[in-house]
């Protein structure tokens, strides 16, 4: 059937209401099945791609989807990034979350299937999760498969190639010196050089994850990620590489207060209005930034990317990557007709559109020839060639370490913290959760 605009509706009170409502489960009727008889079932489905040409596109996925499974509808509520991750956690905490949503895996997916929240896709979706292959070992739990990862990339620097030419800037920055050098040169040419959402609090800590993570060998990478144990001081150090970066001043005037994504004044709409000449983000910026520019176009043919540089004296290996990704999961209440759900948005037609669109980087092998643009062909190629992909921090520590220490990085981007005061806030976080 035909899906009303009011399906399509971005507001926020909607999802506010969905929440108070518990929608997961209850909209789809004590006697509704699977949504493959006469049964009207309904699916709540919560993602953030909200603007321009991802919007469209999932629409038209839960119109084509529904077309195919007569009495079944999907309510889609397209959300901003950080709008989103706090409803859904408020949605876990009153056990009434969407019955579609993103997960990201990790500890915060630990915490989801120990608490009842994620259903169990083993079985159910055998045959996608071997499609997918490794890729689905992110968000496996004690051998249990609970989503199915859409895309999986990472954080680097997208940059405007043409501010980049007039401040005289011919080649990438590969260590933290010629990135400070570069830094200089913007500002020499009246641009600013960095734009970064501290508002929004973990555009900022990125920044000390990938320290850390240039920072600190394998080892200790591993110990702190599994035992908690940051007792090695390439933690320290992680934040005074931050506070050096911080002391060369190379943020967007009031970055403090500067959200992430949105708006054309987020950190993302300053980058893709050509207000700065990067930012520090992941394989989603260019999405993101084709919404926020009046032409749908983003920075166009002056995109550019590389990799966070090497710190000169670190221990980590420089090629090793920063990131995550986003799967498709079902609430545990759901229906069964969400697992064919989240199975269909995998399927090689979708994650084949999903790839063209430049919304992520696929997961499923047969879609990633189609990434078109040669800036996410590029990040594609250092995702798949780094010897180690480490996952977001506060995505595998979970939400309560997780929180405590993006604010602890956050404070010493507000010139309130210090390099130990973030260890101290992860250690004493991490001592309440064991």
């Amino acid at each position: 059937m035909k899906r009303t605009a009011a399906l399509r509706a971005v507001a926020l009170g909607a999802a506010v209401a969905m929440i108070a409502t518990a929608c997961s489960s209850g909209s789809a009727g004590d006697d509704a099945t699977d949504g493959s008889g006469d049964e009207n079932v309904t699916l709540t489905w919560w993602h953030n791609s909200n603007t321009g040409a991802g919007k469209d596109y999932y629409d038209e996925l839960a119109d084509k989807f529904e077309s195919e499974h007569p009495g079944v509808t999907i309510e889609v509520s397209a959300l901003q990034h950080e709008d989103m991750l706090t409803k859904l956690d408020a949605a876990f905490q009153t056990n009434s979350a969407p019955d579609i949503y993103m997960e990201r895996g990790g500890g915060e997916l630990k915490s989801h299937v120990e608490a009842g929240l994620t259903k169990d896709i083993t079985e159910s979706a055998a045959d996608t999760i071997s499609a997918i292959g490794g890729s689905v070992d992110g968000w496996t739990v004690d051998d249990r498969v609970y989503s199915l990862p859409f895309s999986i990339g990472v954080v680097g620097f997208w940059y405007n190639k043409a501010m980049f030419a007039q401040a005289g800037i011919t080649e990438n920055p590969t260590t933290m010196t010629e990135l400070y050098d570069a830094i200089e040169k913007l500002k020499t040419a009246g641009i600013e050089p960095i734009s970064v959402g501290a508002g929004s609090g973990w555009p900022a800590a990125h920044y000390w994850y990938y320290f850390g993570l240039r920072q600190c060998s394998k080892d200790a990478l591993e110990a702190a990620t599994q035992q908690f144990d940051f007792s090695d001081d390439c933690w320290v150090r992680a934040g005074d590489s931050l506070e050096e970066l911080i002391s060369k001043q190379p943020f967007n005037t009031g970055f403090e207060a500067t959200e992430a994504q949105g708006t054309p004044e987020s950190a993302s709409g300053l980058l893709a209005n050509r207000k700065v000449a990067m930012e520090l983000a992941g394989h989603w910026e260019p999405g993101v930034m084709q919404g926020l520019t009046e032409d749908e176009q983003g920075l166009g043919e002056d995109t550019g990317w590389f990799p966070f540089p090497e710190v000169e004296g670190g221990e980590g290996d420089p090629a090793a990557q920063l990131g995550g990704g986003d799967a498709w999961a079902c609430s545990e209440k759901s229906p069964d007709v969400c697992v064919d759900f989240i199975e269909f948005l995998l399927a090689s037609d979708q994650q084949k559109r999903f790839a063209e669109l430049d919304m992520g980087l696929p997961t499923l092998p047969s879609a990633t020839a189609f990434v078109a643009a040669p800036e996410l062909a590029q990040l594609l190629s250092f995702r798949n060639e780094a010897p180690y992909v480490q996952l977001y921090f506060d995505t595998a520590f979970g939400e309560n370490i997780g929180g405590a220490m993006n604010d602890a990085i956050v404070s010493v981007f507000n010139s309130n913290g210090t390099s130990q005061g973030i260890v101290d806030a992860i250690t004493s976080a991490a001592a309440l959760e064991q």
